[in-house]
């Protein structure tokens, strides 16, 4: 379980770069903590690197389809929330 705001879901998944697709609902910075899950994805990761059309952002707002890097394999399908501090 997360303990976190769903705030979009994997569009695409590049595996030879490790670059995830993200249809963004709500808005995300660079240095927020995510989490990624779905049936075969559980990855949790602080968010390092964020481009839009090949342009590094640092802010992104909801209806963004944003590429982030991710540590390990993501899926299309996976959703992906905004961690909390508690």
């Amino acid at each position: 379980m997360t303990n976190g705001e769903r705030i979009g879901e994997v569009t695409h998944y590049y595996n030879k770069i490790s670059v995830a697709v993200v249809k963004l609902s709500q808005d995300l910075k660079v240095g927020d903590s995510v989490h990624f899950l779905g049936r075969h994805t559980d990855l949790q990761q602080e968010i390092t690197s964020m481009q839009i059309e090949h342009q590094s952002v640092t802010e992104v707002t909801a209806g963004d389809e944003v590429a982030i890097k991710v540590k390990q394999r993501v899926r299309r399908g996976d959703s992906v929330f905004k961690l909390t501090e508690e």
